[in-house]
């Protein structure tokens, strides 16, 4: 039974014919559904409306799966991997950092970087967190991560928003890039796909400046992977096969969202600023 604090939303998906579908682990398919732990409230990367980058990669899954697509909504915030994926509530998590120990990664679908959210008319041009023209600057980031001690280094007076929080409640990232847009704070460094995405929100857009070019010392980037339990060889072989079969199809989710994506060896793939043409 799933724990009553869950909200569990199914979601059919069809399948395109019977030939479409990609058979699945046994053990998958007799449960009857692809069951995905996702935070209800979490954009760009989803939300129980299904409007999220991970949403539309899920129901590209369950499609080929030929089930339908079941969500089990928690808080992305700590204990969640521990009160969905390991309550065996759900079966696979669709976004998550390259070894992260928790899980059971699966091959990387996306790289991507930290990235600067600027106002369209900004004089500030950084290509890195230890550039001198952030000395004094108010610069928004979020508690705890990577940037956060590099732009405190550079003399930058640091705007700090949360990072662990209930989502239903509150987005400190979207409101960190609507602070760069009311002129509350100079800029603001923020995950990539954040970044992108709530940039292309504001009216006029933002400028988005990826930092790949950063010789701070902090690591800004990651593969991302989606996160199985351990000990399911079939379920993780699958997923592995999806993402080299459809690698494209993701390429142009991702891009719909204005993710900053790098290559293998870490250089920015074409990207367009928000407000530009793909």
């Amino acid at each position: 039974m799933i724990p009553r604090r869950f909200l569990v939303a199914g979601v059919a998906v069809l399948a395109l014919g019977t030939g479409a579908a990609q058979a699945g682990p046994p053990e998958l398919l007799e449960r009857g559904a692809l069951r995905v732990c996702a935070d209800s409230n979490n954009l760009p990367f989803s939300n129980q409306a299904g409007e999220g980058l991970e949403n539309k990669i899920a129901e590209m899954m369950a499609e080929e799966l030929g089930l339908p697509l079941q969500y089990v909504w928690a808080p992305q915030i700590m204990g969640f991997v521990r009160n969905t994926l390991e309550l065996r509530v759900c079966d696979v998590i669709i976004g998550v950092a390259a070894g992260y120990e928790l899980v059971q990664n699966t091959n990387p679908y996306y790289r991507s970087v930290y990235a600067f959210v600027l106002p369209p008319d900004s004089d500030l041009e950084p290509d890195g967190l230890s550039n001198p023209a952030l000395r004094g600057r108010s610069i928004g980031v979020v508690s705890d991560t990577p940037p956060l001690v590099p732009l405190r280094s550079a003399g930058a007076k640091v705007h700090g928003y949360p990072l662990q929080v209930d989502t239903r409640a509150i987005s400190p990232v979207r409101d960190a890039v609507a602070d760069v847009a009311a002129g509350v704070v100079d800029g603001a460094v923020l995950w990539g796909p954040i970044a992108g995405y709530y940039a292309a929100q504001q009216d006029p857009p933002l400028k988005v400046v990826p930092l790949v070019e950063d010789d701070s010392g902090a690591r800004l980037d990651y593969r991302i992977t989606m996160g199985i339990r351990r000990n399911e060889p079939q379920w993780k072989d699958w997923i592995n096969d999806f993402i080299a079969r459809r690698q494209a199809d993701i390429d142009a989710v991702l891009a719909e969202y204005h993710v900053p994506l790098l290559d293998r060896r870490g250089a920015l793939l074409s990207y367009a600023e928000p407000g530009q043409e793909q």
